[in-house]
């Protein structure tokens, strides 16, 4: 199956890179993970497109209001596993698609997961708005 056509709300298999690791000086993700892609930018002068993603962690968030909590009905639908698990709005990765970090799920040939149901999306979005106002969002380039 080929690299799906990013747009917000595509849960993809990427490998993350943490703010912190960052920091500390690592430029690759330590292991594939879901992630949710949240803005998409054509950028027809470089005929790029600009992507942000959200990292989905198992770690229950310190903060509630930097991480959205996702259903156990919607992991099912994913297709993820039956850990609690969260979509953090803390931080972020930006890259131009389809960039060297996404990853195949397992052995399969998919890229994604599929789509967050767009009420939901709108949730997270809201937090991550939220958050952005209030701390303002970390993202991490990986060009």
């Amino acid at each position: 199956m080929p690299i799906p056509t990013p747009e917000p709300g595509l849960v993809i298999s990427y490998s993350y890179l943490w703010h912190r690791k960052h920091q500390a000086g690592r430029d690759e993700g330590q292991k594939d993970s879901p992630s949710v892609t949240v803005l998409t930018v054509e950028r027809t002068a470089s005929d790029t497109t600009l992507v942000v993603v959200l990292p989905i962690t198992h770690s229950e968030p310190t903060d509630l209001a930097s991480a959205v909590e996702i259903p156990a009905a919607l992991k099912r639908h994913l297709g993820l596993d039956h850990e609690r698990s969260w979509i953090v709005v803390a931080e972020g990765n930006e890259f131009d698609w389809p960039g060297y970090d996404i990853r195949k799920i397992g052995r399969s040939d998919r890229y994604d997961y599929g789509f967050l149901p767009p009420r939901f999306f709108r949730q997270v979005i809201a937090a991550f708005a939220a958050w952005h106002r209030a701390h303002k969002a970390m993202l991490t380039s990986r060009q």
